[in-house]
């Protein structure tokens, strides 16, 4: 097996030589370089990677933590950052914490270990703020809040939460049904006015986006409620929860299938794309027209809303953009422009946050 010392051998110089070369690193003169490429090439040298990484105390692994890449929001997240990191000479290593037996506490001992460069972390955490800034490791957060001077990246959710709010009351919405997930992750957080959290006291940035739609329809005097559907991956809690919407609620048009009369039934709902898709089926058995008798507004706008039986309106989410700022922060954290801290949580500045622009598309499901 051809080594190094063949290398050097072979061109007439040092190993040290040969090592600076192959790892790229420190000056090495042009002629030194050219014939140490050469006599690389005549003896068919292939440089250890393994080797290489241990040299620049890299490994060009990423781990990334979601919650369920069954969702499509995270399939579709996941998808294009490992684009984006091996487009940089990055891979990843993928930690889906409700599909495994082994949660991010793994990837974090890895991560402390040198095994890999950094973490992407975007699933919900019950672990305190100290225990994420104690890591002092490149640590991106991905639309949670883990503690200070942990660089958090995610849509802007608020503004997401008035695009919804305004269209709703211009089409003359009257009662609004929000379903989502567990109501005790908006205020999970012990202290309040967490940085990068709009002053809300959760570390799930997008809390924002229900808590500015509820904020906007009782300025405007619409009635909302909010439905849970239980975890991120718990597909058949939508199902329910759309159901239970509608029955508890009513609708005027839904007597013959078994749903309740009432008055102020709904005539909206906002949900994940997997809950819009579950309420234009419900609606339908129900014998509700969309939009006509109930409006369905999706938020995320993943392939999911091109398949639900009608076209969905939906708030996008920008995935490109997300994870070019995902990225962008990783590889400046690793290359030490934007060193992590080790002081206390109590210390430490607040996080750079990147909000990326979120965009409204009117489907078939709005009036």
């Amino acid at each position: 097996m051809v080594g190094m010392r063949d290398v050097a051998k072979q061109a007439g110089v040092s190993l040290s030589t040969v090592s600076l070369v192959v790892n790229d690193a420190g000056y090495v003169s042009e002629g030194k370089r050219e014939r140490v490429v050469e006599a690389m090439r005549l003896l068919n040298y292939v440089p250890n990677e393994l080797a290489r990484n241990l040299y620049r105390d890299r490994t060009n692994t990423i781990g990334v933590i979601v919650p369920t890449i069954r969702h499509p929001f995270f399939a579709t997240f996941t998808s294009v950052l490992q684009r984006e990191f091996s487009a940089r000479g990055l891979r990843t290593m993928l930690c889906s914490t409700e599909d495994s037996d082994k949660g991010e506490s793994e990837y974090v001992d890895m991560l402390r270990r040198h095994m890999m460069d950094g973490i992407v972390m975007s699933s919900h955490t019950m672990h305190p703020v100290d225990y994420w800034t104690s890591i002092s490791r490149p640590i991106v957060a991905f639309d949670r809040y883990l503690g200070p001077g942990i660089p958090l990246v995610g849509s802007d959710h608020e503004s997401g939460g008035h695009m919804v709010a305004d269209l709703l009351i211009r089409s003359g919405a009257r009662h609004v049904a929000m379903i989502g997930g567990l109501r005790s992750q908006f205020h999970d957080l012990a202290m309040r006015g967490a940085p990068g959290t709009g002053e809300r006291d959760t570390t799930f940035p997008t809390a924002c986006y229900y808590l500015t739609l509820e904020q906007d329809l009782r300025a405007a005097g619409v009635r909302y409620d909010y439905v849970e559907a239980g975890g991120v991956g718990d597909f058949e809690g939508y199902a329910i929860a759309v159901h239970n919407a509608l029955e508890w609620f009513g609708n005027d048009h839904a007597v013959d299938a078994g749903c309740f009369d009432d008055d102020d039934a709904v005539d909206a709902i906002v949900s994940s794309d997997i809950g819009a898709s579950y309420a234009v089926q419900a609606a339908l058995r129900c014998g509700l027209r969309v939009p006509d008798d109930v409006q369905i507004i999706a938020y995320d706008g993943t392939y999911l809303t091109g398949t639900a039986g009608v076209r969905l309106t939906a708030v996008r989410q920008d995935f490109n953009a997300i994870a070019t700022a995902v990225v962008a922060r990783m590889i400046a954290l690793i290359e030490g422009e934007d060193a992590p801290s080790e002081s206390s949580a109590e210390d430490a500045a607040p996080q750079p946050v990147d909000l990326i622009p979120v965009s409204l598309h009117l489907g078939d499901s709005t009036r």
